[in-house]
């Protein structure tokens, strides 16, 4: 059975603000096996078909005329085990910086997960959506001593990739 984290964006909405960022990093932040419930004042289309483009099943229920209930469940949950969750959260903390990436042409990509990298902490990760493989990054972290790991998402369309920053590298690097 999925588990839902909640967002409700109602009041953002309401008082004019644009919440698409925060739902995205949220979704950024998912387990693999995780869904969300979120709360709107409208039935948000246009998000709702990016989300599937991601690979996220939805459920619409209207409750009143300004309060929407949407839960967008993961089309194939991952399951792992509890002691591979144990050692990923030791090895890979949860990450202070997620970026979805994936509207910007190339490299503007790379330039800012290298931008956002100099200004981290040693040891600390980031997250990162993309629309392709980014194999010019991965000479550039390497050169800069971060470590990384990354897959394509079920639908094959979007790049994850999480970065764990290194002050040994950055040294290196010059920086």
């Amino acid at each position: 059975m999925v588990q839902f984290r909640e967002l409700d964006v109602r009041q953002i909405l309401r008082d004019g603000g644009m919440p698409f960022q925060l739902i995205m990093d949220t979704f950024a932040s998912l387990d693999p096996d995780e869904g969300l419930k979120l709360r709107a004042i409208f039935e948000p289309v246009p998000l709702i078909r990016q989300l599937e483009r991601r690979g996220y099943s939805h459920v619409v229920k209207r409750l009143a005329d300004d309060d929407w209930e949407i839960d967008f469940v993961p089309n194939k949950p991952i399951r792992r085990s509890e002691a591979a969750i144990a050692a990923t959260e030791v090895v890979w903390p949860d990450p202070v910086w997620n970026l979805d990436l994936t509207d910007l042409p190339p490299p503007e990509p790379m330039e800012r997960i290298l931008s956002r990298l100099e200004t981290m902490e040693d040891g600390e990760v980031l997250f990162a959506l993309l629309n392709r493989e980014p194999v010019f990054l991965f000479n550039e972290l390497k050169t800069r001593g971060h470590e990384w790991i990354g897959n394509f998402d079920s639908s094959g369309k979007t790049y994850r990739i999480m970065i764990r920053t290194s002050a040994r590298g950055q040294d290196d690097a010059g920086v």
